[in-house]
């Protein structure tokens, strides 16, 4: 069984900053980019894409790390879950990006809607677990889930959703207490 420093580890801690600032970067050059009225394709529109992309690497990275530290079927279940939504998150965001991967390998409708859930369940639910475990505190799921529905309301909530995330993950982005104090 790993121990909770798993979870406090240089790369968690970065994923959990990185995360957040990933959601309010995309969601403000996604404010940026449509002033005109309408979305992409421009600078501020692949700028945001790539500030998304770290932000769902950031939370599968997060997803692992609490596996990893509550190492349960649930959790497991969780963060096959957490992978598998962004997995498919990252597929339609590079298709985004690059409109000739779009058209080689674009994904039914059915795998694009799909991914959101998954990705925010699965995450919420490892989070829930951790909580359980002991290896996060009780208010983190709830935050993130209120993050997420933020988003699901309405895409130009996404800075304000951003900013329920770290709150979330402030626990996780914490080094550890040096221990000969």
């Amino acid at each position: 069984m790993s121990s909770p420093s798993t979870m406090q580890s240089g790369i968690v801690r970065a994923a959990a900053v990185m995360a957040p600032v990933g959601l309010f970067a995309y969601g403000a050059l996604r404010w940026v980019d449509g002033r005109d009225g309408t979305h992409g394709p421009g600078l501020a529109w692949d700028l945001g894409h790539g500030a998304f992309l770290m932000s769902l690497v950031s939370f599968a990275t997060m997803a692992v790390a609490i596996a990893l530290a509550t190492p349960r079927r649930s959790t497991y279940a969780a963060v096959v879950s957490t992978l598998l939504g962004a997995s498919l998150f990252v597929w339609v965001t590079i298709g985004d990006l690059f409109p000739g991967f779009k058209e080689a390998a674009g994904l039914p409708d059915l795998l694009m809607n799909v991914g959101p859930p998954l990705l925010v369940l699965g995450f919420v639910a490892a989070l829930h677990l951790a909580a359980r475990a002991g290896t996060a505190p009780r208010y983190s799921a709830p935050l993130a889930l209120v993050g997420f529905a933020l988003i699901i309301v309405d895409l130009d909530l996404l800075p304000l959703a951003a900013v329920a995330h770290p709150a979330a993950l402030a626990p996780l982005a914490r080094r550890p207490r040096d221990r000969r104090a």
